[in-house]
């Protein structure tokens, strides 16, 4: 399973989710749903913008867990 962690850091970088969704250019709407973890898919460009954006490794944001 692959966990999200976007959350966490969004509060480490003390960043909204507007905020960020502004920054890279998706809708809210899109973000909150790669935040719940019930994205089927992510683009890598959008995985760019994110790690950008928040100072991060893709690591940081997903995980896999068993």
């Amino acid at each position: 399973m692959i966990v999200v962690n976007l959350d966490v850091m969004l509060a480490k970088r003390k960043m909204t989710a507007g905020e960020l969704s502004a920054r890279i250019g998706i809708t809210q709407a899109n973000l909150s749903i790669l935040r719940s973890g019930k994205a089927k898919a992510i683009r890598f460009s959008t995985l760019e913008a994110i790690c950008r954006e928040l100072e991060c490794q893709p690591g940081d944001i997903l995980e896999y867990k068993d």
